[in-house]
């Protein structure tokens, strides 16, 4: 039976597309992956460059908010960020839920090349945490 799994971050720009591209290849038809934010700010221009960069399209995703998935019963809730944790919404559905708290590197500062090397560490982080959930729980 197909899955239903909600990766939630802040602003569904970054880390929760990052997890969306990866689950989703990971999990090919064992799930249906979803993303979305307590706010939605619009997919970074960077997450798509450092995914195309390993071999994952994540241009065509969108920036979701919460609420449009209200009436989906979820069996797995990820939170990437504690901010999502802390401000996620209740479900009324028997999810499962999973945290972990990614840094955000569409925070990071410094030269062009800095903040592309932090996004990259930080695919790196998200690539091996959804591998090792798919593997788990799937």
């Amino acid at each position: 039976m197909c899955k239903k799994i909600l990766v939630l971050c802040t602003g569904n720009s970054c880390r929760s597309q990052i997890a969306e591209g990866y689950l989703r290849y990971f999990a090919k038809e064992k799930a249906k992956i979803y993303s979305a934010g307590v706010e939605a700010h619009g997919v970074n221009p960077k997450a798509i460059a450092t995914m195309k960069e390993d071999g994952i399209d994540i241009s065509n995703h969108t920036s979701n908010n919460i609420e449009e998935y209200k009436n989906i019963a979820f069996d797995f809730v990820i939170t990437v960020c504690d901010n999502a944790k802390e401000r996620c919404p209740f479900f009324p559905s028997k999810a499962v839920k999973f945290h972990h708290n990614f840094p955000d590197p569409a925070k990071t500062t410094g030269t062009e090349d800095e903040i592309l090397e932090e996004f990259r560490k930080v695919r790196e982080q998200i690539k091996n945490y959804c591998f090792k959930f798919v593997k788990e729980n799937l």
